[in-house]
């Protein structure tokens, strides 16, 4: 009995001697505790992180001696030796400057900022909390080189180094390795779907093409976002902020977003987290009436009093109109007008009175988003099996080429991920849902039909006009009577009949009579990466892929899938050996060389190498040079879209895509003797095989008779990938306490993708069009003319024809080249002052090719910066960032236009509170109240105030 009483006490003392407590507390270098800290013991993954008035406890079973590691975002890393049980370690954190951050996403591995090979951006936690912007994504606008176009409240749109449009497919946005683009968009709705404050690690962004470790569609760039694991932060916290949004145009509303996260760590082998958030408010009335001319292009002071043929940006239902002089031609030939009545007609476009889009949605903002996660670690190291869920739903205003009311729009994503330090393996889903989305625009054109047809309202038009000219009316009086009497009966929103009729609109898919939009499209994505460098010192290498299966389902209101989902995909494998050299004491040299294939079963193999060689000098100093090619594929919409936008069609340019875009038009009179027939069903593939260019119109009206005319045929090609050839220069260093961040780039762009406007007439062969002798001053010259272009003529002069947008590659010239340079310093003590400044430029000669759009939208110049102190006094801080935007053009299929300059002050105070674990923050977005626009169409940009409080958010 003795025996065994004395192996139970050995037992018990090797237990308790096992048992290690370490506490203590983490202060900065300013005294102030650091809550968030992480404290972990070196070869294992046993760790805590400190409390929110910078303390910790860490019980560990193991026996001194070993080794402890203090480390917190933004600061150096100390390690202490423990040596006894229990033993108290005070620890002080110093902070390093910017460019000591870590960043993993400009080579897929860890490496600081200063030694990054290509230029990147990183807002961490302390610019997270700091931000001077409503949340942290509007924050993301003050990183020097990056645009944010305002679509509405909660969807913004994010690019860099030009070419941004709010369907940007040229830029990526991937959520702890999701990339969380909508698979029918196949661009992201910014953060309407994407992750709550409080579970945000780090956010970096990578401007320029990055196919070579990315794929293709990283041309752009790519924004990256990585949340709090909770096997390193567990806990819960939370935030609330409330406030209002202010505009001239909506008045003063009510704005609300509130944010919460629960992590457990249940054991060194299982932890568990989930998300939820929610942001309500009213977005931006879009309240623009200027009209726009035949080419898309707003013209101050057009409206419907000096505009027959007026086409408002926000007034939707007017794009319907026709030639007067052929309806009362066809009126005649039906014995409504006497014959030769159409004399008194003048040839001239009218149209359809519309509604204003505030007529046409409640404007209603909204955002539900949850995720979870569980994650298994069965060694209790860094071996890691991930599941994680997202699902989000919204309301938002989304304007492509049309604008268009997202309601209850749903996406989610599954992921299951193994990974450790040196590789991961993962695959995920996203499927979204349009929910109960409608396009305004056939909103008010259907809505308009529901009251009086087409037919019926122009030719009431046309009627009361030669009625009122004979007698004796002037054209301007002929014309009020006749719109006064085509608009009888028309119904005027609030009442009975025009809800009833909004309603069936919106709930209708088919546009002929409805607006709705419907979608259940589906993304499948795997990929891989290995890191080699824990077994081979000389070199690092890494190797990788990934495939991505496209499954699109809109039921033929966005895509040509009337018969069902159209599949397709694509695979990528890659490589990057990277090597660092010491040339001498003083100079060290960073080799990066990546190369990818990738493989789409639409079209060729592509290959894209980068090089890159970074010199650091004196450990203060890094210059940097690179080259790399990019490449994106067409995206979804751009291959097989079929839409009719009314004044246009849109349509893909996958070579099946075209045919199966098939709708019926009526034709002229001229056009129904010519086919025998009163209507023609009419596919889309005459856009690419039978079509000239859109501005054939303006062409004809200053022909040289000894011109033959072929430069006009258009016959758009099919699309086929993008190629970009880059090549940047950069340089990080610090200048005493200065700290500069400066890079240049180039880019040269080959079959560049973009959009084509052409004109398919309905009869006659292009091929033979030849306008030789054809002079505009002289009809008669017409009868010169070979027998298929005196068909198209007559059709383009009888609207028997279709615009159709098409998505091609240019074969003109296309480059683009800017700069940018960050400087930031620590002054008076203990501020933060930053400035930026950002140059961009479009290389293209839009005479030589005036069809075609590159949709650059992006100012030549801008400047930002920013002034704070996170510890004005104990526990108080504040920030004030400003930015100024030069004019630019803005080009989309909804309308191009100018847009004019702006400048733009946020500011926020904000004080922390250590005994309740809380910080409060008061801010204004836009304090100024300086209302702005960044496209042609969305709501004028008010401002934000708001106060906010956080808890326990570390």
């Amino acid at each position: 009995m003795k025996t065994i009483l004395k192996i139970i006490m050995l037992f018990c003392c090797a237990f308790t001697f096992a048992q290690t407590t370490v506490k203590g507390k983490v202060t900065d270098n300013n005294g102030q505790p650091l809550p968030g800290a992480n404290i972990i013991v070196v070869g294992t993954t046993s760790g805590t992180i400190s409390d929110f008035d910078g303390n910790y406890t860490l019980t560990i079973d193991q026996a001194p001696p070993f080794t402890i590691q203090f480390s917190s975002v933004g600061f150096d890393t100390v390690t202490v030796e423990v040596t006894t049980n229990p033993q108290t370690v005070d620890v002080t954190l110093t902070e390093g400057t910017e460019l000591d951050e870590v960043v993993i996403s400009a080579s897929r591995t860890p490496e600081r900022i200063f030694e990054s090979p290509v230029t990147v951006e990183r807002f961490g936690l302390k610019e997270i909390k700091n931000t001077a912007s409503a949340d942290f994504y509007d924050g993301l606008e003050n990183l020097k080189g990056v645009d944010i176009n305002t679509n509405s409240l909660t969807f913004k749109s994010i690019n860099t180094r030009g070419f941004a449009t709010f369907a940007n497919t040229r830029f990526m946005q991937l959520v702890d390795g999701m990339d969380n683009s909508a698979p029918v968009l196949n661009f992201p709705l910014g953060n309407l779907l994407g992750m709550t404050e409080t579970d945000i690690l780090s956010v970096e962004l990578l401007p320029g093409a990055a196919s070579a470790l990315y794929g293709a569609n990283a041309f752009n760039g790519i924004l990256f976002m990585r949340s709090k694991n909770p096997f390193d932060h567990p806990g819960v916290s939370g935030y609330i902020k409330r406030g209002i949004t202010s505009q001239e145009a909506a008045g003063d509303n009510p704005y609300t977003d509130v944010g919460v996260r629960a992590a457990y760590k249940f054991s060194d082998k299982f932890a568990a987290k989930v998300n939820f958030g929610y942001l309500t408010g009213t977005d931006w009335f879009a309240t623009n009436i200027q009209g726009k001319d035949e080419n898309n292009f707003v013209v101050n002071g057009r409206t419907r009093a000096n505009d027959l043929n007026y086409n408002g940006v926000n007034v939707y239902g007017d794009e319907v109109s026709q030639n007067i002089k052929g309806v009362a031609v066809l009126l005649e030939q039906a014995g409504v007008l006497p014959s030769g009545a159409n004399a008194l007609v003048p040839s001239v476009d009218v149209s359809r009175t519309g509604y204003d889009e505030r007529d046409l949605t409640d404007y209603e903002a909204e955002s539900i988003k949850a995720d979870w996660g569980l994650y298994f670690r069965p060694w209790a190291n860094d071996f890691e099996i991930q599941y994680v869920g997202k699902i989000g739903s919204g309301s938002t205003i989304y304007q492509g080429g049309n604008r268009y009311s997202i309601r209850n729009f749903f996406l989610q994503q599954h992921k299951i991920e193994i990974k450790n330090d040196n590789f991961f393996l993962r695959g995920y889903v996203t499927e979204d849902k349009a929910g109960d989305s409608y396009d305004m625009f056939f909103t008010g054109i259907n809505i308009n039909r529901a009251w009086k047809d087409d037919i019926t309202w122009f030719g009431e038009y046309t009627g009361t006009y030669v009625q009122a000219t004979l007698a004796g009316a002037n054209n301007e009086q002929a014309h009020a009577a006749a719109r006064a009497q085509a608009e009888s009966g028309r119904f005027e929103p609030g009442t009975e009949e025009f809800r009833n009729a909004f309603n069936a609109t919106i709930s209708n898919p088919d546009l002929n009579q409805g607006s709705k939009f419907q979608d259940n499209s589906k993304i499948y994505h795997a990929d891989a990466n290995y890191n080699f460098s824990h077994l081979w010192d000389e070199v690092e290498i890494q190797v990788g892929g990934s495939y991505r299966q496209y499954s699109l389902n809109s039921s033929g209101t966005i895509f040509t899938d009337f018969d069902g989902p159209i599949d397709y995909s694509e695979v990528g494998v890659y490589t990057q050996l990277q090597k660092s050299l010491e040339l001498s004491e003083d100079i060290d040299l960073k080799l990066t060389g990546s190369i990818r294939y990738d493989k789409s079963e639409l079209f060729d193999g592509f290959v894209s190498p980068r090089l890159s060689a970074g010199f650091t000098i004196n450990d203060n100093h890094n210059i940097r040079a690179s080259f790399q090619t990019g490449f994106r594929n067409p995206d979804t919409q751009s291959l097989y879209i079929g839409l009719n936008l009314g004044v246009i069609n849109l349509v893909g340019g996958a070579e099946d895509n075209p045919e199966r875009f098939v709708r019926n038009y009526n034709l002229s009179a001229f056009g129904a003797s010519v086919l025998g027939q009163s209507s023609i069903a009419f596919s889309g593939q005459g856009a690419y095989t039978n079509s000239l260019f859109a501005s054939v119109g303006d062409a004809l009206t200053t022909h040289n008779p000894a011109d033959n005319g072929r430069d006009l045929i258009a016959n758009s090609n099919f699309a086929k990938p993008e190629q970009v050839s880059s090549f940047e220069v950069g340089y990080r260093g610090k200048l005493n306490k200065i700290i500069v961040d400066a890079s240049a780039y180039y880019n040269s762009y080959k079959d560049f993708l973009s959009n084509e406007t052409v004109v398919a007439p309905y009869y006659g062969d292009v091929s033979n069009f030849d306008l030789t002798g054809y002079d505009p001053n002289n009809p008669a010259s017409i009868a010169g003319l070979n027998q298929d272009t005196q068909l198209i003529l007559g059709a383009l002069q009888n609207d028997d024809r279709q615009v159709y947008r098409t998505y091609t590659n240019s074969e003109a010239d296309v480059s683009s080249y800017g700069a940018s340079i960050g400087v930031s310093a620590k002054v008076f003590g203990g501020f933060d002052l930053g400035m930026n400044y950002t140059y961009a430029k479009l290389e293209f000669d839009q005479e030589e090719n005036p069809d075609f759009q590159t949709n650059f939208n992006t100012p030549e110049h801008k400047v930002k910066a920013s002034f704070g102190n996170t510890d004005l006094f104990k526990n108080f801080g504040f920030n004030v960032a400003w930015r100024w935007s030069d004019n630019y053009i803005w080009e989309q299929g909804f309308g191009d236009g100018e847009i004019p300059a702006f400048h733009v002050v946020d500011a926020q105070i904000n004080y922390r509170v250590p005994s309740l674990k809380s910080s409060f923050k008061i801010g204004a977005s836009n304090l100024l109240q300086d209302e702005y626009v960044t496209a042609i169409g969305t709501g004028n940009v008010g401002s934000i105030y708001y106060a906010s409080w956080v808890i326990n958010n570390l």
